[in-house]
């Protein structure tokens, strides 16, 4: 065709460098991509925190998705879980499984990862990339000093629940994309709730505060729903709790629907990626200057008990009977 650029086959090695090496400026890593392993200097006193995420195609997100928005998701689900244990993001490695190398795909899937590297001043330090089914796996590493971990095991009974940002928005786009609404959403409303759902906003500046400053007890992120997430707390402090339904905080868009919807998206929708953590009621004045220091909502929702168990109230104090399930990779 006349015109046209022919561009030439991208080998795994011309992926690599052309999409995902970039000028080494961060003094963490002392050797990054281009060798068989990266090489950390530790900061002395301080242990590091790691984990790993994997977003699969047609289970994490839908086939065909805005490459640039899956680069920033995918890096966002993991700084969210450093979040949750307090720890500052280091660095972090990607391992990438692409049906082909599409430079276009390439282009907006390295600029919405890198985006949010750079915001949170950290970089990319190695990885992997095949042929094969869409698969995204990154690795993150964070540190904290030994004692100001937020575990789930250290709830404590009198505490406060608490939770951050907003619920719901992202359960309600998927219901919306899925057809599952009795009222279908307007466009509008569909694109503003669809932001919640594609590129979440990890809370890593209120985590660190709550873990450096000793405000928080435990806390993790809500990735598949609040009641199945704080179950997790619950079951690993050997403590119950009392949830007011109605006081969690509802996205903008869901918190026009009716209240059954709202309550189920809040306590159960998924894919929100706040953090809920426990505070001892002593700290509460402590727990609003953190956020607001960081321009964080926070919303107070219930207590830990000291009996076992998971009670779902309503505004009011009564008991709701409420049947919900959180998101589980292998029976949802």
């Amino acid at each position: 065709m006349a015109g046209s650029t022919i561009l030439p086959m991208l080998s795994e090695f011309d992926l690599i460098q052309e999409y995902f090496q970039r000028p080494h400026h961060a003094t963490r890593a002392a050797l990054g991509i281009g060798d068989d392993c990266a090489l950390i200097a530790p900061t002395p006193g301080l242990q590091t925190a790691i984990s790993s995420d994997m977003l699969v195609e047609g289970r994490h997100f839908f086939a065909g998705e805005d490459p640039l928005r899956l680069g920033h998701k995918a890096l966002a689900v993991n700084l969210s879980d450093l979040a949750a244990m307090g720890a500052r993001p280091v660095g972090f490695t990607l391992a990438l499984a692409l049906p082909a190398a599409d430079r276009a795909w390439l282009q907006g899937f390295s600029q919405g990862l890198f985006a949010l590297a750079d915001a949170f001043n950290i970089e990319l330090i190695g990885g992997d990339t095949t042929k094969g089914p869409l698969n995204i796996c990154i690795t993150v590493l964070g540190e904290l000093r030994p004692d100001q971990a937020l575990r789930r095991s250290a709830a404590r009974p009198g505490d406060d629940i608490w939770i951050s940002g907003t619920l719901g928005d992202a359960r309600l786009a998927l219901a919306g994309y899925r057809l599952e609404l009795p009222q279908p959403l307007d466009a509008a409303s569909q694109r503003a709730a669809a932001v919640r759902m594609h590129t979440p906003v990890p809370r890593v500046e209120l985590g660190v505060l709550l873990a450096e400053q000793g405000i928080a007890h435990a806390a993790i992120d809500i990735s598949d729903g609040l009641i199945g997430d704080l179950g997790h707390i619950l079951k690993r402090s050997g403590v119950g709790a009392t949830l007011d339904v109605d006081a969690l905080p509802a996205g903008a868009i869901l918190a026009t629907q009716d209240l059954a919807l709202r309550r189920a998206y809040t306590a159960a929708g998924g894919d929100d990626y706040e953090l809920c953590f426990t505070a001892p009621a002593s700290a509460r004045t402590a727990v609003l200057a953190a956020a607001g220091s960081v321009a964080t909502p926070v919303t107070r929702v219930g207590t830990i008990d000291a009996a076992a168990g998971l009670r779902l109230v309503d505004a009011h104090g009564a008991a709701l009977d409420l049947r919900l399930s959180s998101f589980d990779h292998f029976t949802s």
